[in-house]
């Protein structure tokens, strides 16, 4: 009995655990690696364990970072059902072929550039059809159902308020007379947050695999972030030029455009167009029109009171390639909503293209970007960036309002700790070295002990509570 880290080991994306009990193998996650380098290179590598092998995946929620190798898992042998929460199962259908569209088509252009240099072809890492059978895998479950998937192996999902339909995995294992309770947080969400519900208090468990994204630092206020919001689309508005929002298709943009509505008349939103730019952010936003059953108390009512996500009147769906394209010929009042979040990919790069040299242009980000990303060069105060080989100076002023993230932060990650009855042993995943370091040494100043921190290939037996092959992680 123990467990494997294969991904989201010291680093954010790549979400991928292997659970053995007995002759099972449960795979938690199967994300893509996103952002560095090299990243596209290792989501196509071999994977390190054999997928015909693994008997099932759970899976938390849907970003692409949790979900997004599940087809190619599928393509490489995997035979077993895909578990769920029922909502996350929608959004993994849009996700999923949104990605393979966009696998598609770049491998279309490459193969183009490699026909010049009479190199071969390559193939994308998954299609549409590889897309479509891995759907066919999953097993949709409703939240707080427990339920057997294999013998020895119980789940049940709880609500974690990260996105639409995210989930706290509660795994019971059991092995001859040896039993064990291991919680997966997956991502859990900012408590208060916009729409969605507070993470779900857990109060036992042997093992927690805890996410640290933001284990190094604590989010600003709620009501601080609403006031610079404020300030930004009003200094925006005097410097006569548009807002380009990168912004995850599924949370990020919904939340978004709730806050828009809420605000509209506090934030002036009716001196701008507002565009949402993106055909996958579009798809998702109908999800979360059709689910309020999971919405918190004030977004209910607001549902009740016909002031749902759909209603700003001055909001336009830009869907096809060619509306997207008309959007770089107004010169101001634009709020421009596009993905992707981390800036890798999608519209929002050619809208880059076109605007990031302006100095009246505004650049607000509102969600995590991973190192090595576009995303976190512009964060981080570069004067330049590479778009398709071109260099194009960086005019914008960039804004960061992290209080708007749809991750727990430090605070919030030690207080969702402080629910269980008896001390755990956690393990931190899916978090940079230093915002780890900061939550382990944290949590060890606050609660009295000190998690560890995964590595990558590193095993941990749950029966021995020890690891199989490094030293002791807590300092």
């Amino acid at each position: 009995m123990h467990i494997e880290f294969h991904g989201a080991a010291q680093e954010v994306t790549g979400s991928c655990h292997l659970v053995q009990v007995g002759h099972y193998r449960v795979l938690l996650d199967c994300g893509l690696i996103q952002g560095g380098k090299y990243g596209e290179q290792r989501n196509a590598e071999p994977f390190s364990f054999d997928p015909k092998q693994i008997d099932a995946v759970v899976l938390s929620h849907s970003h692409l970072d949790h979900c997004g190798r599940i087809p190619l898992l599928v393509k490489r042998g995997f035979k077993g059902p895909v578990y769920t929460q029922k909502v996350c199962r929608e959004m993994c259908g849009i996700m999923f072929r949104d990605a393979a569209n966009i696998y598609d088509h770049d491998t279309k252009t490459l193969n183009r550039k490699r026909a010049r240099k009479h190199l071969p072809p390559v193939e994308p890492l998954y299609t549409a059809d590889d897309a479509e059978k891995a759907l066919k895998h999953f097993q949709p479950m409703a939240y707080d159902v427990e339920d057997e998937i294999l013998p020895g192996i119980r789940i049940r999902f709880k609500d974690a308020g990260h996105i639409i339909g995210s989930s706290i995995v509660e795994l019971w294992l059991e092995d001859g007379k040896h039993r064990r309770k291991v919680v997966f947080t997956g991502d859990l969400g900012h408590s208060d947050a916009p729409i969605l519900r507070d993470p779900t208090p857990i109060h036992q468990a042997d093992v927690v695999l805890m996410e640290s994204t933001y284990g190094g630092r604590c989010h600003r206020p709620w009501q601080e972030s609403m006031d610079e919001m404020g300030e930004i689309l009003n200094d925006a508005a005097n410097s006569k030029g548009n807002i380009l929002i990168p912004s995850f298709a599924v949370g990020r943009t919904q939340e978004l455009l709730y806050l828009f509505s809420e605000n509209f008349d506090a934030w002036n939103m009716g001196r701008w167009q507002i565009f949402l730019d993106s055909p996958m952010a579009i798809e998702a936003t109908e999800v979360y029109l059709n689910h309020c059953e999971l919405y918190n108390k004030e977004a209910k009512q607001r549902v009740l009171n016909h002031e749902s996500l759909d209603s700003l009147t001055n909001l336009r769906l830009t869907k096809t390639p060619e509306e997207s394209m008309a959007l770089n010929r107004i010169a101001s009042g634009a709020i421009i909503i596009a993905g992707s979040g981390m800036c890798e990919g999608g519209r929002i790069r050619h809208h880059f293209k076109c605007q990031l040299w302006k100095r009246n242009t505004k650049v607000l980000m509102v969600g995590f970007q991973a190192k090595g990303t576009l995303g976190r060069q512009l964060v981080e105060g570069a004067e330049t960036v590479k778009l398709w080989g071109e260099t194009i100076s960086v005019g914008a002023s960039v804004y960061t309002v992290g209080g708007f993230s749809a991750h727990a932060d430090q605070d919030g990650l030690i207080n969702w700790l402080k629910h269980f009855k008896k001390q755990p042993k956690v393990v931190l995943v899916h978090g940079e070295p230093g915002a780890q370091d900061a939550l382990q040494h944290e949590v060890g100043n606050r609660l009295g002990y000190f998690p560890d921190i995964a590595k990558p290939g590193q095993k941990l037996d749950l029966i021995r509570m020890s690891y199989d092959n490094a030293e002791n992680q807590a300092s």
